[in-house]
């Protein structure tokens, strides 16, 4: 499984906006893609409020893992970007 570590770059980490950002292009694709943050449990990259429950911040270390290397690759950029400005 293609997994790739990212920096969370939204200053508000991934709250509410960047999470329904990244849900909504997960949601999009044709396969699961999961995020994690190291040392938890990994959860569905299509739901916003999963995404919120890892509590990561602005500068936090994300996994993003899934069956599809493009898709991984897709989301793990959302993830980097500042998805509030």
């Amino acid at each position: 499984m293609p997994t790739k570590s990212v920096v969370v770059g939204s200053a508000v980490g991934l709250h509410a906006r960047p999470a329904a950002i990244i849900s909504e292009a997960a949601g999009e694709l044709d396969s699961e893609v999961l995020l994690g943050v190291p040392g938890g449990d990994p959860v569905d990259a299509s739901s916003a409020l999963m995404i919120m429950t890892l509590g990561a911040g602005k500068g936090d270390t994300v996994e993003v893992s899934g069956d599809v290397e493009a898709d991984v690759d897709a989301i793990a950029t959302l993830v980097e970007q500042d998805l509030d400005a």
